[in-house]
């Protein structure tokens, strides 16, 4: 039996999580869901965008599963608030390519592993009317645990090399600490190729060798930018799950937002919360149905009978998942 935290936030993030525990209930497994609030919702019903409550239930799951959350102004974003009060400071966001899906490459198969806790996300901002000031947070502990995290991971995906992304000609302080970092947790792994590349660069080289690269690791803002970035290249944010590891707690949320634009059509694609669920899965330890579901979500989409509107399609999120589930099962 495991112990999941159902947080869904708002917009399409609560019909994505309904498709994802349909899909969940068809497995054989044992969940033991508890619900959780957090957004603009919850900020309109509580006074706060992420309750005390719903930390402590995310606190003592198995695993939390996140849906997406609408920004609300002059509050402090719940997604971010809840990375850091559960410590999952290794943010996983695998891109690929699949079959009936127009990409730039069909063989593009890297993860960017972007450090969770700190950089410009460290929410430090203060100032008065004529200049306002954010604090970019950078450590040699943080550093040193996120590059661990890329070698670690190119080890298990049977990959072969990490390319750490930075702006130390600018930056020299901040992002000198984040490579000096990684190159010195780099001499442990002698086996795994090494490169480093300017954020500006990165950004060129996603576009024009994307196949060139196996595992990216980079800071708080860097590594999200690029991640939707390289979303753009398989198909985008509709594919595009991604996992918040700690040593204690993990964190599963597809990468796109509410969406409040197409909230309540039920015509989302529910590929990357049953993808976020898949890595979820694996971090529990239940590969083989990990593997499996990632397959099924392979094979309806690259048969290309039931695509929701984002990949070109008229399906509803339902129809899309409910394929999935017979795929699967």
């Amino acid at each position: 039996m495991y112990d999941i935290a159902i947080i869904s936030g708002d917009g399409i993030g609560i019909e994505v999580m309904d498709a994802c525990e349909y899909l969940l209930d068809k497995l054989d497994l044992e969940f033991s869901f508890k619900y959780g609030q957090a957004g603009f919702e919850c900020f309109n019903n509580t006074g706060t965008t992420l309750p005390e409550e719903t930390i402590d239930m995310a606190n003592k799951s198995d695993a939390v599963l996140f849906g997406a959350s609408t920004s609300t102004p002059g509050e402090p974003s719940p997604i971010i608030n809840l990375r850091k009060a559960l410590n999952v400071y290794a943010n996983i966001r695998p891109i690929k390519s699949y079959k009936g899906v127009k990409c730039i490459r069909d063989d593009i198969d890297f993860v960017i592993v972007r450090e969770n806790t700190e950089g410009l996300y460290s929410q430090n901002e203060y100032g008065d009317e004529d200049k306002m000031i954010a604090e970019r947070v950078i450590t040699k502990k943080a550093s040193e645990r996120i590059s661990k995290a890329a070698f670690n991971l190119c080890i298990k995906r049977g990959q072969s090399k990490v390319t750490c992304v930075h702006k130390s000609n600018v930056l020299k302080k901040t992002d000198g600490v984040f490579k000096e970092s990684f190159y010195n947790v780099a001499s442990q792994y002698p086996q795994i190729t090494t490169e480093d590349y300017y954020v500006d660069a990165m950004a060129m080289y996603l576009i024009t060798q994307p196949q060139n690269f196996d595992v990216i690791v980079s800071s708080n803002l860097f590594g999200d930018i690029l991640s939707d970035e390289s979303a753009g290249l398989v198909g985008g944010l509709g594919l595009a799950p991604s996992g918040n590891i700690g040593d204690h707690n993990g964190l599963f949320e597809p990468v796109h937002g509410s969406a409040p634009d197409i909230a309540g059509k039920n015509i989302a694609n529910p590929c990357s919360m049953i993808l976020s669920a898949s890595m979820m899965l694996d971090y529990l330890g239940e590969w083989e149905i990990s593997n499996k579901i990632k397959q099924a979500v392979e094979k309806v989409i690259a048969d290309c009978k039931i695509k929701t509107p984002d990949l070109r399609g008229d399906a509803t999120t339902m129809e899309m998942t409910k394929a999935i589930v017979r795929e699967l099962i």
